[in-house]
C-alpha cells in the first residue's frame, strides 16, 4: 500500500490558496480514480482504492499545514507504512510558479508542513513532489502570500497540478526513480556557436 498525501489547510476559505496545491492534486487524483476522499481517519480525510494495480490511500490532513506531521505520523502507524511508502505533495515558494520537482528525500527548506512531518516521523527519507508557487514580492508577508490566490499565475498552476497528478500516478505504478526521470525537467544551456 502507498499513501499519497497532499498538504494544505482545511476549510473552504483556503481552497484556492498557494498553500493548498497539495489538496488540489489529491482532488484531481480522486476524480481520476473514482476514490472518494471522505473518510475521517487519523485527523485526515482519506479515500482508499486501487490505482495501477496498487492499493493506495489518498489523504488530506486536517491538522492545518504547520501540524501536518501529527496526522501523517498517525496515518503511517494506522496503515503500518514506512516513510518511503508515502508521497507528499506540497507547495514550494522557492520554485517558480508552475514548476514541479520530485525528490526521493531531503530537508524541509522553508516549508513548515514538511518540517513538522520530518519532526514527527523522525525521518526525511520520504518521496515528495513540490509544486512551485513563486516567492512573495518584497512588500508581501510570507504568511499572506501562501494564503492568497494565484491571479495571473493561475494557468501555470493549473498545468502544474495536472503534471503533479501525472507524476504521482507514475510514482504509484513505477516508483520514485521513474517519476523523477520522466517529470523533473532540466534547462540545458545552448551550446556556444
Amino acid at each position: 500500500m502507498l499513501a499519497i498525501i497532499g498538504l494544505g489547510n482545511p476549510g473552504a476559505n483556503y481552497d484556492k490558496t498557494r498553500h493548498n496545491v497539495g489538496f488540489r492534486v489529491i482532488d484531481l487524483m480522486s476524480r481520476r480514480y473514482g476514490i472518494a476522499v471522505s473518510k475521517n481517519r487519523s485527523r485526515a480525510l482519506v479515500g482508499e482504492g486501487l490505482a495501477g494495480g496498487q492499493r493506495i490511500a489518498l489523504v488530506k490532513p486536517q491538522t492545518y499545514m504547520n501540524l501536518s506531521g501529527e496526522s501523517v505520523q498517525d496515518l503511517l502507524r494506522w496503515y503500518k507504512l514506512t516513510p518511503q511508502q508515502m508521497l507528499i505533495l506540497s507547495d514550494d515558494i522557492d520554485l517558480p510558479a508552475g514548476a514541479v520537482r520530485i525528490r526521493p528525500h531531503g530537508g524541509a527548506g522553508t516549508h513548515n508542513g514538511l518540517r513538522n512531518i520530518i519532526q514527527m516521523t523522525g525521518s526525511d527519507r520520504f518521496p515528495r513532489i513540490r509544486i512551485g508557487v513563486g516567492a512573495p514580492p518584497p512588500q508581501w508577508d510570507l504568511k499572506d502570500w501562501v494564503l492568497s490566490g494565484f491571479g495571473e499565475d493561475q494557468p501555470l498552476i493549473d498545468q502544474a497540478l495536472r503534471t503533479a497528478a501525472d507524476a504521482a500516478d507514475c510514482f504509484i505504478t513505477g516508483g520514485i526513480d521513474l517519476a523523477m526521470n520522466r517529470f523533473n525537467k532540466r534547462d540545458h544551456a545552448k551550446p556556444a556557436v
